[in-house]
């Protein structure tokens, strides 16, 4: 028996800026965003949206398709929190109107979680054949401004419906983990953006990706020849391209430059427009490579590396399903980033400066999503969430 990612859906918000209105604001080059880091846009999320109503958007169509009754669990993967203590998947679990014994749990560790997330759904599967299990991953990355991080911001969030026999992607048991007790990237609770050594972090990156294909490969028999394609976890897009050549110089692989690009550029072009989305990063990036590559995938064995700063980093793989193209929504999310409306940076300002109060007081919040649900606003201490 296959266990697997059966079904995958993402969304983002209807706003985006293009870097270039970034660029020319700052006085500088676009090419340094364009080129140097690998992004076009980046989506800021609408004042009523936050990681549950772009997580609840995200997995309508798994659940309208399979019926809210199939899904046993619900795991909730962010390191966006909005409560100290109540799951977000919570409030997910109500706006699509799962069943009352769906277990439902929320997990952090940095860009990471939505991979234990996976990776736990597959055991549940393989105890309980007949389940299905439902991954959300959601997440609002934001930068202090004018600082290195603030073009690679961004929002979105990834649902993946985990089952046995799946249609898109089996999952291989064997994977490859590294952790280490760093400093690279890390938000305390008293601050609403994340505090980041850019360069250290992209090093600890690297080594990770070295210490965890090493491992792969004393759990696994695959090689780096069985690999078709290659997912990163995607700060920005530039950092897999870095990724990539690491692995294929440890491997001693011999490939040239065009080779390599074309193992990881169909998993670029979403998170081009987009921008960081965190724990959604890496997935997003899948159903990229599913939905834009021409060539049929089935049979073909991806490598997956998930890294989450701090830091967690795994190593893992997989095989496309035949017939996998049946079960994709890639109508739905062209439709989706198609429909969205470029920002003036005065607007960015304007969505950037707006957060959810945390005076105690009672709030309602402009409308601007085009999504189903939407935050309402905050009424004592408790957010107000409701379909559109």
């Amino acid at each position: 028996m296959s266990v697997g990612i059966d079904e995958i859906s993402f969304y983002t918000s209807n706003y985006y800026l293009d870097l270039r209105t970034l660029a020319q604001v700052q006085g500088t080059d676009p090419e340094k965003y364009y080129t140097g880091i690998g992004q076009e846009k980046m989506g800021m999320a609408a004042p009523d949206e936050d990681i549950v109503t772009m997580a609840a958007n995200a997995a309508l169509p798994l659940v309208e398709r399979i019926g809210p009754e199939t899904i046993g669990t619900l795991l909730f993967a962010t390191e966006t929190g909005i409560d100290q203590s109540k799951a977000a998947g919570v409030y997910v679990h109500r706006l699509l109107g799962l069943s009352a014994n769906c277990r439902v749990v929320e997990l952090k560790q940095a860009c990471y979680s939505a991979t234990a997330a996976i990776q736990m759904a597959c055991a549940l599967v393989a105890r309980k054949p007949d389940s299905k299990v439902l991954v959300i991953a959601s997440d609002i990355a934001r930068y202090d401004l004018d600082t290195p991080g603030e073009a690679t911001q961004g929002c979105g969030a990834v649902a993946l419906l985990i089952s046995a026999n799946p249609r898109l992607v089996t999952i291989d048991p064997e994977v490859g983990n590294y952790t280490e007790d760093v400093m690279d990237f890390w938000r305390p609770n008293y601050r609403s953006t994340a505090l980041v050594d850019g360069k250290y972090s992209t090093k600890i990156y690297l080594k990770a990706l070295k210490k965890a294909w090493e491992h792969f490969r004393e759990a696994s028999s695959l090689a780096f020849a069985d690999f078709s394609h290659f997912c990163y976890h995607l700060p920005f897009s530039r950092m897999a391209q870095k990724a990539h050549q690491q692995l294929v110089k440890l491997n001693r692989a011999g490939l040239s430059s065009a080779e390599q690009e074309a193992q990881i550029s169909n998993t670029l072009l979403y998170n081009r427009i987009i921008g960081n989305s965190y724990t959604a990063s890496m997935y997003i990036g899948l159903t990229s490579l599913l939905e834009n590559t021409l060539e049929d995938l089935a049979g073909k064995r991806i490598g997956f590396f998930s890294y989450g700063s701090g830091c967690v980093a795994e190593f893992f793989s997989g095989t496309v399903v035949d017939g996998y193209k049946q079960a994709l929504h890639t109508e739905l999310h062209r439709e989706m980033l198609n429909a969205r409306r470029e920002i003036s940076h005065d607007e960015y300002l304007k969505l950037y400066q707006h957060q959810v109060p945390t005076d105690g007081g009672e709030y309602t919040f402009p409308e601007g999503t085009t999504g189903r649900f939407r935050l309402a606003g905050i009424i004592h201490h408790k957010r107000e969430y409701i379909p559109c």
